[in-house]
């Protein structure tokens, strides 16, 4: 979920001038990419060569999650209607790793094999269908990850056959991860902001020694206006990721449906919290980890946030009014700072 807008420099007129930082973007899970860097003094890289090389991992990344092509691995694995072992991609297994691991911190709420419920409110198709208590405990019995066994690094194993696999809450993290670490492992780039479809990492500094800023839009629909700017002061690799349930929802007979769902009760979730940003070394793990917050709400997710030590900031909302609150992990960062705009 997109809830982030990149800052650039607020000066009008900056004498002397400083150097820019070479930009690449494009387009890729259905969505687009904006990636600024600054190249080392030793490099000899061009920029075609690193858009060729981006443009090639995200195609691979797309090849192995993309839940809407058949041919990927992931749509494989899912069209298989078998409880047998499967051999199938180790960066699927170890992204379900990852996942599962959210799935059993939240108790349950976030859970990446939801995709029938996704599709039995209508969110698949953009058009609502209130289900039946019937429909929702029928879908329920071919959902949750304790359905799903991991037997080796590169198998897997349905214990349903119809259990399927949505990988939306947590590949463009996982996207931001390997395009960092191509730019880092491959070209020695350590000056950078990598951004896909509003999931992003930095590192370092601008040439003139600013930080990367980056500002949280306000959660209020039909809004582009800034509630937080974020400062990356330290330099340190970062993330920023966000979720929210007020820019994919529907509404029907006076109340809002939000597409964030709630896999323990197959339902849209009905607590107040709008929106949820998480600050993370690592883009998967915060990308899982926002949508999850997002799920449990500021309420439980805040105990949750707690016990995992994560940095978050929750926004909820009662009536006109925004309320911010910070988790311990958050007050406690160190080298990044949260202004009002």
């Amino acid at each position: 979920m997109a809830v982030v807008t990149l800052l650039g420099s607020l000066c009008i007129a900056c004498t002397p001038k400083v150097e820019e930082p070479l930009k690449i973007q494009g387009f890729t899970q259905g969505t687009t990419y904006n990636i600024s860097l600054y190249l080392p003094e030793t490099s000899s890289v061009s920029q075609a060569q690193l858009e060729e090389a981006i443009s090639k991992e995200l195609a691979h990344i797309d090849q192995v999650f993309s839940n809407y092509r058949d041919d990927s691995v992931i749509e494989q694995f899912n069209n298989l209607q078998a409880t047998d072992i499967v051999n199938t991609d180790a960066e699927l297994v170890d992204l379900v790793k990852r996942a599962r691991d959210i799935y059993i911190a939240s108790h349950g709420c976030y859970d990446i094999t939801s995709k029938p419920l996704f599709e039995l409110w209508g969110f698949k198709k953009d058009v609502f269908n209130k289900p039946s208590d019937e429909e929702i405990a029928a879908a329920l019995t071919i959902v949750g990850m304790d359905k799903l066994d991991i037997p080796s690094d590169t198998q897997l194993r349905k214990q349903v056959p119809e259990l399927r696999i949505d990988s939306n809450s947590i590949a463009q993290g996982y996207s931001v991860e390997r395009v960092v670490k191509l730019l880092e492992n491959d070209f020695g780039i350590v000056s950078y902001l990598v951004e896909i479809g509003g999931e992003l990492q930095v590192r370092g500094k601008k040439a003139d020694g600013s930080a990367w800023r980056i500002g949280l839009d306000k959660p209020l629909p039909g809004e582009r206006k800034l509630q937080k700017i974020v400062s990356f002061d330290a330099g340190e690799p970062m993330s920023l990721i966000t979720s929210g349930t007020y820019r994919h929802y529907f509404d029907s007979e006076g109340k809002r449906y939000s597409h964030i769902l709630d896999a323990r009760v197959g339902k849209p979730v009905e607590h107040n919290t709008v929106s949820v940003a998480v600050i993370h070394p690592n883009p998967t793990l915060a990308d899982g980890w926002s949508t999850a917050l997002q799920c449990l709400g500021s309420g439980e997710g805040m105990e949750v946030a707690k016990a995992n030590h994560l940095a978050v900031l929750f926004i909820d909302q009662h009536g006109d009014e925004l309320r911010e609150i910070k988790s311990p992990a958050l007050e406690a960062l160190q080298g990044i700072t949260l202004n009002n705009p």
